[in-house]
């Protein structure tokens, strides 16, 4: 249960400094704007949309295009991921809060850097996610 809410901490944070990189095209709406505990959980509420969003949608999508990620060699991840973002962006409108990404390429470019910077954070803080 620990390696699930270090997981969601990781993604969240990574879902912030991403939006901070890509300001002004990919962001992040708070139920309450000024209320930094609001933020906050804005931001962990999304990265749980994320991950549900991943590992049950992503998983079935890459088993089903097993073969074209063959034969594009692993580069349909990309436009995968980040039609999956879009989708977390969609989910997270309807609540009337959330992720907002301006248009397709924004979000392959926000799916890109959310990537590298959930590995980063991931590997940073691997000490505490161990199995014991």
């Amino acid at each position: 249960m620990s390696r699930l809410l270090i997981r969601l901490i990781i993604n969240a944070i990574a879902l912030w400094l991403t939006t901070l990189v890509l300001s002004p095209h990919v962001w992040v709406e708070a139920f309450a704007p000024g209320d930094t505990f609001a933020v906050v959980l804005t931001y962990l509420l999304v990265a749980l949309i994320f991950g549900v969003v991943n590992g049950i949608i992503g998983n079935f999508i890459r088993i089903v295009a097993f073969p074209v990620y063959i034969l594009t060699l692993g580069l349909i991840a990309l436009v995968v991921n980040a039609l999956l973002l879009l989708l977390v962006s969609w989910i997270s409108g309807l609540l009337g809060f959330g992720l907002h990404i301006e248009d397709f390429w924004w979000g392959l470019l926000g799916a890109v850097v959310l990537a590298l910077l959930s590995w980063l954070i991931g590997i940073i803080l691997r000490p505490f996610v161990k199995k014991r």
